[in-house]
């Protein structure tokens, strides 16, 4: 199976049954991603933007790991801290990701500078988590902050889009959203809504583990004033 799956083009097994996810339901099986052109409507422009993001939505029901998305909820649960990192578009999905938790009652950080990222991510040991978040799973900025978690001994979630990448690899858990290669035009839309929504299950999982910290989280935020 592996030779065959390469034969057409794949790297692997794994990539090949991802694929299969993607597309299951559709006509277009192998069909390579669409590139825009300078002269596509606006029409088209959304039209390619929703059939991305509906991709890459699609390709999660198989792409997803269960027994890693449960470890990675357990471990954010019982962390001391969590960070967050992401570079460029990822770097969105990584605040989202700080919010969620946050309002959770997880004491979860986010620091955009790389540096100071590097720094505080030596700083940390064990009983600590660190999300990495990067699509191609090959961004120089957050593999050296995932390599410092590692050296560190912190717990190293990566929500990734692909198996087989240095991130992947170098994560204790990788949580493999699956969308397939895409255009960089739209790279942005396929690939975060996809890693939005495991955030949201892991958001979603933990409050259901952990409801009294969820409610103590909840109270805090209750007279905050709306600035608004």
């Amino acid at each position: 199976m592996i030779r065959a799956a390469r034969a057409i083009g794949f790297s692997g097994f794994t990539e090949l049954k991802i694929e299969i996810a993607r597309v299951r339901g559709t006509a277009e099986f192998f069909a390579p991603s669409e590139t825009l052109t300078a002269d596509a409507t606006t029409a088209t422009v959304l039209e390619t933007s929703i059939r991305a993001g509906t991709d890459a939505l699609n390709a999660l029901v198989g792409a997803v790991d269960i027994t890693a998305l449960d470890k990675a909820v357990a471990s954010i649960q019982g962390a001391r801290q969590v960070i967050a990192f992401g570079a460029g578009p990822s770097a969105t999905v990584a605040a989202d990701a700080v919010f969620r938790l946050r309002a959770l009652g997880v004491t979860t950080i986010s620091i955009p500078d790389y540096l100071s990222a590097m720094i505080a991510t030596r700083l940390l040991g064990p009983e600590d988590v660190v999300v990495a978040v990067s699509s191609t799973g090959r961004t120089p900025t957050t593999l050296a902050v995932a390599d410092a978690a590692a050296a560190a001994g912190a717990s190293l979630v990566a929500v990734t889009n692909q198996y087989g990448t240095p991130l992947a690899a170098l994560a204790d858990i990788a949580l493999v959203v699956g969308g397939a290669p895409l255009p960089a035009q739209m790279a942005a839309a396929g690939s975060r809504l996809a890693q939005l929504v495991v955030i949201d299950a892991l958001a979603a999982a933990l409050a259901l583990r952990d409801p009294e910290r969820s409610r103590r989280a909840e109270r805090a935020g209750i007279d905050l004033p709306d600035l608004a």
